[in-house]
């Protein structure tokens, strides 16, 4: 049963990111603020969630929130400041998209590089356990399968409608056989597909 706010003395959103472990493509956060009252009953962490299922929660929260928002960091970006740093870039750039400014921010996660004026806590699993964290992990996978399917059809051989970037053994043995694309982490090891370990 996920729980609707950390606390309840402050206006809070939850963040969550998507695409960190990807190859290809950028690194997608979004930032969710969500009423008092809120609840859905297929709200959970967007990796338990049916990919239809997902599409129709986008539309829901987007609905009902007071306020949400999606950052972008792209690879050429994630190659220059490494993918952590291009993971709480892209939560800080959703975070100063909100038409609401929060006062508290549930991070999923154990780190986050502190936003500017306003309070935070990390949580471990957090998108297992608030509903703004769900909420926001749901807008950062769809929006993020979103560019992906897209850009699929520019690279259609490394198949990215199916594995979104991640490291396949597919998409590894693209990219060993014709090498990066315009979208790929240039940064990001790729390891022979034979290799059960990534």
């Amino acid at each position: 049963m996920l729980l609707p706010f950390y606390q309840n003395e402050f206006l809070e959103a939850g963040c969550d990111e998507a695409g960190r472990g990807c190859l290809a493509g950028p690194v997608f956060a979004a930032a969710v603020i969500l009423p008092v009252d809120f609840y859905h009953p297929l709200l959970n962490d967007s990796k338990q969630v049916k990919e239809k299922d997902r599409f129709v929660l986008r539309t829901e929260i987007e609905t009902a929130a007071i306020a949400f928002a999606v950052g972008i960091v792209d690879h050429q970006e994630i190659d220059k400041i490494n993918i952590l740093n291009a993971s709480f870039l892209a939560m800080h750039r959703a975070i100063q998209s909100l038409k609401s400014v929060p006062e508290f921010l549930i991070i999923d996660g154990n780190r986050f590089n502190p936003y500017p004026n306003i309070k935070h806590q990390c949580v471990v699993k957090g998108d297992s356990k608030y509903f703004s964290i769900a909420a926001a992990s749901i807008l950062a996978k769809t929006y993020r399968d979103d560019f992906m399917d897209m850009i699929d059809k520019e690279f259609p051989a490394y198949q990215w409608k199916k594995n979104k970037g991640y490291p396949t053994s597919v998409h590894r043995q693209a990219v060993l056989d014709l090498g990066f694309s315009p979208y790929h982490r240039k940064t990001f090891k790729i390891s022979n597909p034979q290799l059960s370990i990534f």
